[in-house]
């Protein structure tokens, strides 16, 4: 579990991205939009749906950087919402982590 955090501290991304995802992170509903994101029938626990979504938001990334057509800043931030919010319930979930 420490890795994932480790892994999520350093993630860098432009300002303007994280503020959106933040404003948005209070509504995040893990059955709805987990659910879309991962396009799966039953939800992984918190741990294995952030490291898809990170595998997600790396493509989306790169993306970014390369100037791509198919980018979409929308779905960008909705994945970095569901980051956050995964962040959040895994967190939550984990004792040691909950004073960190």
């Amino acid at each position: 579990m420490t890795d994932i955090f480790s892994l999520l501290s350093r993630l860098k991304r432009p300002a303007l991205l994280i503020r959106a995802a933040r404003c948005g992170v209070d509504q995040y509903n893990r059955n709805v939009h987990l659910l879309r994101l991962l396009a799966v029938a039953t939800l992984p626990r918190s741990g294995p749906a952030l490291i898809q979504l990170m595998e997600i938001e790396q493509d989306l990334d790169l993306q970014r950087r390369t100037d791509r057509c198919s980018y979409s800043c929308a779905r960008h931030v909705e994945v970095l919402i569901a980051i956050m919010g995964e962040a959040r319930l895994l967190r939550a979930s984990t004792p040691d982590l909950t004073a960190v």
